[in-house]
């Protein structure tokens, strides 16, 4: 199949590639803070409405800059949207902190940083996490010699549930009783073209390497459940960015779906239906977010050169050793066509801010 491949990201530079290396390491002092509140300043309204999003390097926007961070990551990309849907002007807060598993971002931003979240013009609160508890356990994997041992991926999604019901339970509590909407966003598989080989070690059952691929999709489905169905069970929103991501917008298979509807979780279904739905049914659907495919003959990049990141389009900001920043601009787009703006399946970013925004209300 021919399909044409848009917006590849320059190598980073020195200092940036050795910090990016930590990070996609996952060791556990290579967090950074990247905090940053950015305002949609739309002409002719002067109330502000505040989004809060905490979560780790997918939210804050990492770009591999110790320094910086994409100025539209998702969280402001979905201001944007409510600017225009409220007609107002929109605070992004993100609190965020690359590098950061579930516990981290748990205890040291949503806790730590309640504030952000009570304060009476809050209207959004979303969170994301355990993409790192995740990245650390395939990284300990593939290190394994001899009997593969799984308790490592068990470990990461036991984790992961804990603290995304904690966070949960955390921001109903404790977010301002104006809240609008509370959404959680999953996870996307980085590196899964990457990850169809055989392992190092053996099957304990049968003597065997395993393929990587199928070790690590069963167990980031049952991440991306929990993550979903706890937040139909808590009154979340869930954005469902391993759909957005993996899954082509058109009908691949002939089922008579768009492959990123297909994927989708569905509300009320049961863990074993939707695991078994993603890595078996629809597995062929499936394709490494790196070509993302948006028709038949033509894909975008989602993926950053680290394999994991998501893409992104415009300047950053400040965000990182220097501290963090805020600042504020006039929009990019005042108006949206059937509720997408023009780049909205072309980045990262953009795909993951338009899914979120899918779920903003009518009125603030």
């Amino acid at each position: 199949m021919s399909y044409t491949r848009f917006h590849k990201k320059s190598l980073p530079t020195l200092l940036s590639s050795l910090f990016l290396l930590a990070v996609a390491d996952h060791a556990v002092a290579s967090t950074l803070n990247q905090n940053v509140s950015w305002t949609i300043d739309r002409a002719g309204t002067s109330t502000v409405y505040r989004v809060v999003a905490y979560g780790d390097s997918i939210f804050a926007g990492y770009n591999g800059s110790v320094t910086s961070a994409a100025k539209y990551s998702a969280p402001t990309v979905d201001a944007e949207y409510l600017s225009a849907l409220w007609n107002a002007d929109i605070e992004s807060v993100r609190r965020t902190k690359s590098g950061a598993v579930a516990s981290d971002v748990y205890n040291n931003k949503i806790v730590a940083e309640r504030s952000y979240m009570q304060a009476s013009n809050t209207r959004v609160v979303a969170f994301e996490m355990c993409g790192n508890d995740g990245l650390q356990a395939r990284t300990a994997f593939k290190g394994q010699s001899g009997t593969c041992d799984d308790s490592v991926l068990t470990a990461a999604e036991s984790s992961c549930k804990t603290y995304v019901g904690a966070a949960m339970d955390y921001i109903n509590a404790n977010a301002y009783s104006g809240v609008k909407l509370k959404l959680v966003s999953n996870l996307h598989y980085p590196g899964y073209d990457a990850d169809n080989v055989q392992s190092s070690c053996k099957d304990a059952s049968t003597g065997k390497t395993v393929n990587m691929q199928d070790k690590f999709l069963p167990s980031l489905a049952r991440i991306n459940f929990a993550m979903c169905d706890l937040a139909r069970q808590k009154g979340f929103a869930c954005a469902d960015n391993f759909a957005q991501y993996m899954g082509a917008d058109y009908d691949s298979n002939g089922d008579g779906k768009i492959d990123s509807d297909a994927l989708r979780y569905v509300a009320g279904e049961s863990q074993s239906s939707y695991v078994t739905r993603i890595t078996t049914t629809l597995r062929s659907t499936l394709r490494d977010a790196n070509a993302h495919f948006v028709s038949s003959g033509s894909s975008y990049d989602y993926i950053q050169s680290d394999d994991t990141h998501p893409t992104y389009t415009g300047s950053t900001v400040t965000a990182g050793l220097f501290g963090g920043s805020s600042g504020s601009g006039a929009p990019r787009y005042t108006s949206f066509s059937a509720g997408k703006n023009p780049i909205w399946n072309q980045y990262g970013h953009e795909r993951m801010g338009w899914a979120v925004s899918t779920y903003n209300v009518a009125t603030p």
